[in-house]
């Protein structure tokens, strides 16, 4: 049997038993090895922020406000990495025993399409099952127009803000500025390559993203942490026509967000960034497909440090009191791991 944690209404988990699954047409059955848990999203399907905006309308790309989202299971979990265990009828592309990683809800067993199934390169699990949080750093980088000798504040350092500091490096970045309130995380950032760190609690952070960069501002704000506060601050640190990026799916922010001030002073664009939602910026160039394939060839070369962000790795026997840790405190763990049995 497979066991599965699940959780069936916010913030309540239970563990559920299902069968092992069979492979179909296109399939494999995969031998969990390891998991990493999608920390942003993930939480907050769990806790019900996702479902407090209402239906979404594809057809009117609208949340239908006066329509309750109907109140579904979660399972824990985003990726794994594992061995091929069997493979589907007319599977061409992987045999037994091939070690590979996918997109996948946690479980012993799981079944997953060959085309959403890559082998696993020689590198460390932990880069390879952070190809998601890639994808959107990726995204929020291009769609901020980062170019070669510019400056760049990442507000939020989880999982993408992390990985959008290596892919600026990467970029040419003149100088980089992260800001987080944990110092766990801003010593992170500082040694995959960010020249400059700032605590957004102490002081007015616009103010020191000014200093640091000669009284200019930075001309790209990459906003993760979807707090209202830093996306202030990214307005009042920003240079004049610079780009302000909104990458995090955040709560409703609540009342007092200025608009006016540097934002009209300054006219800064303010973009919206999401890997998965195409039509692409750079449409037809680029596409949501393209985006995660780049992501993988940035994990097979190596250049993704994936071990500085999935920093926690735990039994899956223990799953249930670490994800509950690291959903209610975030400074015990950038990117939770589980290895299992």
């Amino acid at each position: 049997m497979n066991r599965q944690l699940t959780a069936t209404s916010p913030g309540v988990f239970e563990w559920q038993e299902t069968a092992i699954p069979s492979p179909g047409p296109g399939e494999v059955l995969i031998r969990s090895r390891y998991g990493a848990v999608k920390h942003g999203t993930e939480f907050s399907m769990i806790k019900g922020v996702a479902a407090a905006r209402g239906l979404w309308n594809s057809e009117l790309q609208l949340h239908e406000r006066e329509a309750d989202s109907p109140k579904s299971k979660v399972i824990v979990g985003n990726m794994i990495c594992g061995d091929v265990e069997q493979v589907g009828p007319g599977v061409h592309n992987f045999r037994q025993g091939d070690r590979v990683y996918t997109y996948s809800p946690f479980a012993p067993h799981v079944s997953a399409t060959e085309e959403r199934t890559w082998k696993l390169p020689d590198v460390d699990w932990r880069s390879a099952l952070c190809l998601d949080p890639a994808r959107f750093a990726f995204a929020a980088l291009r769609d901020g127009d980062l170019r070669l000798g510019d400056t760049v504040a990442v507000f939020g350092l989880g999982a993408i803000g992390l990985l959008s500091v290596q892919m600026a490096v990467m970029a040419g970045s003149g100088h980089i500025i992260a800001l987080d309130p944990l110092e766990s995380r801003r010593a992170a950032a500082l040694k995959l390559g960010a020249h400059a760190s700032i605590d957004p609690r102490q002081g007015d952070t616009g103010r020191k993203i000014k200093s640091l960069t000669g009284g200019r501002g930075v001309e790209v704000v990459i906003e993760l942490s979807g707090a209202a506060a830093a996306l202030q601050a990214g307005l009042r640190g920003i240079a004049f026509g610079g780009t302000v990026v909104c990458a995090a799916f955040p709560s409703p922010y609540p009342a007092g967000l200025d608009l006016g001030a540097e934002a009209h002073m300054n006219r800064p664009q303010i973009v919206f960034s999401r890997a998965v939602s195409d039509p692409n910026r750079d449409h037809p160039r680029w596409s949501a497909a393209r985006i995660e394939e780049h992501c993988r060839s940035l994990i097979e070369s190596g250049r993704l440090n994936g071990p500085a962000i999935i920093d926690k790795v735990v039994p899956y026997e223990n799953l249930e009191t670490e994800y509950r840790r690291a959903m209610d405190d975030p400074s015990t763990v950038i990117k939770l791991g589980v290895e299992f049995s």
